[in-house]
């Protein structure tokens, strides 16, 4: 949706919501980024701002404004997540291809943390919004969606797997809490029977806005090709798309621009062992049925917050909140399942508000085995960064 498409009780509001995150607007938003957050919510104004501003602090909690120059992803992201960008739609949108059904979702998550495979996702979206803002001054007119093509050839039902299903819910989540109404077309292609059991969970997810936007297509390619042809140009997109593009060696899948994915090497795998504490770390024993609670206070905004820990005789569930002066908690990592028994487990954050941070252990789950913790915490501050 954009500006010249509200009618006049939704341009009232969003003038409101404009006026009341005035002190918050950044250079770069244009009204129509604005207008996603209002129409995510559905044109509520208060809830729209409050989602603004929580996304607002999980970009610099998270250091997200910097992460295409400051953060190298894991090579195995960048050859084996099938996506790739290829040209720009009829309206000047970036267009990116997603092979979705050739991606081995088992060997990624084998061979990189959740939070790098998160952080991936992030890092290709960032990158496609530096591109709607080079657009926009190349074409002289705003660009603020991409076009999203989703190829489900090859999918099968082994890929989908409880752990890449818990994965991509939340991913799910993190980029509609922070990417709002990011698109402005979804072709999905090749669709198997099983594509039932993954939209399933995604829909309910999804704004009546966005589901609009989306077209589902099966095997018939002449069918999707020309759907494909109505919005982008023939020369913006591959050969196996139904354009003209190529390779340099003439592949006509694109190879240059496009990870198609595959099966990723065992040799990426993350070795998975006991894990051994390191010498500077702490020790405590966390019952059976128990948590242990770890506060830290921190006296100069901008910090950095970093851990790592290990455990043994199994997993835990970990979490990190910030107490808000109200005595609210504000969610900065959510409650989680690390296999810290066999991989060091490490994050940090920027503590971008003072005060009491705190960081639960959980073994509440395990009602018989106790798991000895060993971690290290750490807290830098600005002037030593």
């Amino acid at each position: 949706m954009e500006l010249t498409q509200l009618n006049p009780s939704q341009r009232v509001l969003f003038n409101q919501f404009a006026d009341a995150v005035a002190n918050y607007r950044q250079s770069e938003w244009i009204d129509d980024y604005l207008l996603k957050w209002l129409v995510a919510r559905d044109f509520d104004v208060q809830k729209a701002k409050d989602m603004l501003i929580q996304s607002i602090e999980w970009r610099q909690i998270h250091q997200i404004d910097g992460i295409l120059d400051n953060w190298t992803p894991p090579e195995v992201m960048k050859k084996y997540y099938a996506i790739g960008s290829v040209g720009s739609d009829k309206f000047g949108c970036p267009v990116w291809i997603n092979a979705f059904g050739r991606m081995d979702m088992t060997g990624l998550l084998q061979s990189v943390s959740k939070r790098d495979y998160l952080r991936y996702v992030v890092y290709t979206t960032e990158m496609s919004h530096r591109q709607m803002h080079q657009n926009s001054i190349v074409t002289g007119k705003p660009v603020s969606y991409q076009t999203l093509v989703i190829d489900m050839a090859e999918l099968s039902i082994n890929q989908l797997t409880k752990q890449f299903m818990d994965v991509g819910m939340e991913l799910t989540r993190m980029i509609l809490a922070n990417y709002p109404e990011g698109v402005r077309r979804v072709f999905v292609l090749n669709v198997p029977q099983i594509f039932s059991t993954v939209f399933t969970f995604v829909k309910p997810f999804l704004s009546p806005v966005t589901l609009a936007k989306l077209s589902i297509f099966g095997h018939d390619s002449k069918m999707w090709k020309d759907a494909l042809l109505e919005e982008i140009d023939a020369s913006q997109l591959p050969v196996h798309y139904g354009g003209t593009m190529t390779d340099p060696d003439g592949n006509p899948m694109c190879l240059t621009k496009i990870s198609m994915g595959g099966q990723v090497p065992k040799t990426y795998y993350l070795e998975r062992k006991q894990s051994v504490p390191g010498d500077q770390m702490i020790s405590d024993l966390i019952p059976a049925g128990k948590r242990k609670m770890i506060e830290i206070t921190i006296d100069e905004a901008k910090s950095f917050l970093r851990w790592e820990f290990v455990t043994e005789d199994g997993d835990i569930n970990f979490q990190l909140v910030y107490m808000r002066e109200n005595g609210e908690e504000m969610l900065i990592l959510p409650r989680d399942r690390y296999e810290s028994h066999q991989l060091l487990e490490k994050g940090e954050i920027v503590c971008i508000y003072c005060g009491r941070y705190i960081m639960e252990f959980d073994n509440s789950y395990s009602y018989f085995r106790s798991k000895k913790l060993w971690y290290n915490i750490d807290v830098v501050k600005p002037m030593n960064r």
